[in-house]
């Protein structure tokens, strides 16, 4: 019997006793009791941890290897996703427990038709008084891959007289493009930023096709031969903004040249755009979002209110409000030097230029200003928005990261997470038939679910901390089209991290944006119903016969104000 199991035991009995007892004060004490084993095995599960973690790093100092990660066959209860809770409850045109049927459109249509080819009867074998009915068709689809390499001769004259040569014009999407035409130069930025190959296996699809191409040609034509895309990707970020009163915002982890890095993702319904930068916290984030222009400051109100809220001392707000003229917009260059004059500490200086910073943000004009936020909890986010709107997926993350191992707190979660996802459903009905009269209703049994108090104190600490962010969870009364979480984000956010595994880093700054800008062009080309292939390739020719991504946000934009209900 292992020591875990037994302790469980002895907690089973426990509980079976404390029923039998009445008075209430003994109650109390073997609940405290009771709560102090859960924070003792709660810090005994992080000490092993943590303990695990140094052993392997002892063991990788001297050369060995660390604990290898073996899967057991019982699945380790350390999932804290919440998308099965989140599913279940959704009010389905299905029954319960009836597998939901996929609405399919037929293919048929959507397919291209290059060629037809006729199947005869042979009519030897048929009778006499045979008559023709038509055809019956059938589709194959396949591809067919072939090199097109032309040899361009182009003619030459002298002219004697003028001593001077003419020669026949390159056509004018090859002409100074290097040895590669355009259906190569289309197809690098796909194979990379949308099917994910590193470039080695991209050279061994073109040589496998008799493309003769070397590594360094590769290379330099993805971080240098893209560079007019940036545009296309600014214009995109821009109409995106412009496109809806909410964005979403999540971050993942990057490399670039063998440093960390931070991969922020902005996006609606409409786009999804991918900036990677060396910081993330609030002054980049707030670079982000104005696709960073120069920085600005203002120091206005809305700075001094920041700066209050920021718990400064009133000796250096007293100190700022001297130095700096209301309403006077300032850039960095002016800025740093004069913040210098009234020496703030680190944290001082940070709090000073955000407030400030931000206040510079609402004012301006020359930039879209973002009216909500749709993020998880982390402090960078939070501030730079008039309305900010929390992820109820991460706040019930959470809750999941909890682990009784008292019988009685692990019967009590169960039943709280049954009334959480509930309510959240709820929500989600509202969403869908937003009715004004129930606002009240929902905001009341908010209050009364988050104010619950149980036996188990650690999830009343939970409890409590999720009560503190209903106007941010509660948003979406008020907006009922700001998503109640924020599984866009984290969805586009998996494109990085699939990136990330094959090439593990970028070596270069260039290589980082043009990354950045052609995830941002792929993924927006995805929701806007855009072949991405096509759609670089009439770029690359320079035939622009297709409309602008970003154009195309804005016509997506212009039809979604005219009717509401057109996603």
């Amino acid at each position: 019997m292992s020591k875990k199991y037994s302790i469980q035991e002895t907690l089973k009995e426990v509980e079976s006793i404390m029923v039998s007892i009445s008075d209430l004060e003994t109650k109390k004490v073997l609940n405290k009791l009771l709560n102090l084993v859960e924070t003792i095995h709660s810090e005994n599960e992080e000490l092993k941890e943590k303990n695990q973690q140094l052993k392997d790093e002892v063991s990788h100092l001297k050369g060995e290897q660390g604990k290898p990660d073996i899967k057991g066959k019982k699945k380790k209860n350390d999932d804290i996703s919440s998308e099965q809770e989140r599913k279940n409850g959704r009010d389905d045109d299905t029954k319960k427990g009836t597998k939901k049927t996929r609405k399919r459109n037929p293919k048929l249509p959507k397919v291209k038709i290059d060629r037809e080819e006729k199947c005869p009867v042979d009519k030897s074998v048929l009778p006499g008084d045979i008559q023709f009915k038509g055809y019956s068709d059938v589709v194959i689809q396949d591809i067919k891959i072939v090199t097109d390499n032309v040899k361009y001769r182009r003619e030459i004259y002298y002219s004697p007289s003028e001593n001077k040569t003419y020669l026949g014009e390159l056509p004018s999407d090859i002409a100074g493009k290097g040895e590669y035409g355009v259906g190569i130069r289309s197809l690098i930025p796909l194979l990379k930023s949308e099917c994910h190959l590193s470039e080695r296996c991209i050279l061994d699809f073109f040589q496998n096709f008799g493309i003769v191409l070397s590594s360094a040609y590769l290379s330099n034509q993805w971080t240098k031969g893209y560079e007019h895309f940036h545009q296309e990707k600014s214009d995109i970020f821009k109409a995106g903004l412009l496109s809806g009163h909410f964005q979403q915002i999540d971050d993942t982890g990057a490399r670039v040249n063998g440093e960390n890095h931070y991969t922020q993702i902005v996006c609606n319904p409409f786009y999804s755009a991918y900036f990677t930068t060396p910081r993330k916290d609030r002054l980049t984030v707030l670079d982000i979002l104005r696709d960073f222009s120069p920085r600005e400051f203002l120091y206005n109100q809305q700075a001094i209110s920041l700066l209050t809220g920021f718990n400064l001392s009133k000796k250096m707000i007293q100190a700022v409000d001297q130095l700096l003229e209301k309403g006077k917009v300032l850039d960095e260059a002016i800025f740093d030097p004069l913040l210098n004059t009234i020496n703030p500490g680190p944290t001082q200086r940070s709090r000073i230029k955000e407030a400030c910073a931000i206040a510079a943000y609402h004012e301006q004009t020359t930039f879209p200003v973002i009216q909500t936020l749709v993020c998880d909890d982390a402090p960078q986010f939070k501030l730079l928005t008039k309305n900010l709107a929390l992820c109820w997926i991460h706040d019930g993350r959470h809750y999941k990261k909890l682990h009784p191992i008292v019988p009685l707190h692990q019967s009590i979660l169960d039943d709280f997470l049954s009334q959480y996802w509930l309510f959240y459903h709820k929500l989600i009905s509202y969403q869908k038939e937003p009715d004004p009269t129930k606002i009240s209703f929902l905001t009341h049994e908010f209050d009364a679910l988050f104010s619950t108090q149980t036996e188990y104190e650690q999830l009343n600490e939970r409890i409590a901390k999720t009560l503190a962010k209903k106007q941010e969870l509660l948003l979406a009364l008020k907006y009922p089209d700001v998503p109640l979480h924020n599984n866009a984000s984290e969805l586009a956010a998996r494109v990085q991290a699939r990136a990330r595994d094959v090439s593990l880093h970028t070596r270069s700054k260039k290589g980082t944006q043009i990354k950045d800008t052609f995830m941002t062009i792929s993924q927006t080309a995805k929701k806007l119903k855009v072949r991405t292939y096509e759609y670089i390739r009439d770029r690359i020719s320079g035939e622009f016969k297709l409309p602008s991504l970003a154009q195309l946000i804005e016509e997506k934009t212009c039809t979604q104000v005219s009717n509401p209900l057109v996603p």
